[in-house]
């Protein structure tokens, strides 16, 4: 997923459930779901980066806060979390023959997003809505684009 920041602008600024003026998005992917949200007739309140969840991350033993990409409110009642990311971020990496830079960074990356996931999981039980994980497949199967275009 290449690295794509900026602003968004919804067209149907009455769903946008925060500050319609600082909508960020930081990749294509986020900036298509976004798009999805604005123009779906589903789709009645939605909002990015506006849940805001404490985690205890297991790779510095540290609490931070994790901003979860999409909260969307759908007009048959449900509601989603909704983190969005390559799929290869969200499988434990293959043990390589040698343990390189990039194989450490990789698993620092996957027990972050787990200590990430593990605390939306519990935030969105706690109320009654579902956390889930859109990557490449499922951003497909709506019909949200992945290239530009």
């Amino acid at each position: 997923m290449a690295t794509y920041k900026g602003s968004f602008t919804p067209k149907n600024k009455s769903k946008y459930a925060g500050d319609v003026k600082a909508i960020k998005y930081r990749s294509l992917w986020e900036r298509n779901a976004m798009r999805w949200c604005d123009t779906n007739s589903s789709v009645v309140r939605w909002n990015s980066e506006e849940v805001v969840i404490p985690y205890f991350c297991k790779t510095d033993n540290r609490w931070h806060r994790y901003y979860v990409d999409l909260l969307i409110e759908f007009s048959n009642g449900k509601t989603l979390l909704v983190e969005i990311k390559p799929k290869k971020e969200t499988l434990p990496p293959k043990n390589p023959a040698r343990k390189t830079k990039r194989y450490i960074n990789e698993v620092t990356t996957y027990i972050k997003n787990q200590s990430k996931w593990q605390a939306a999981e519990a935030f969105a039980k706690k109320h009654g809505i579902e956390f889930v994980i859109w990557h490449e497949d499922v951003l497909k199967s709506l019909g949200i684009k992945l290239l530009k275009g």
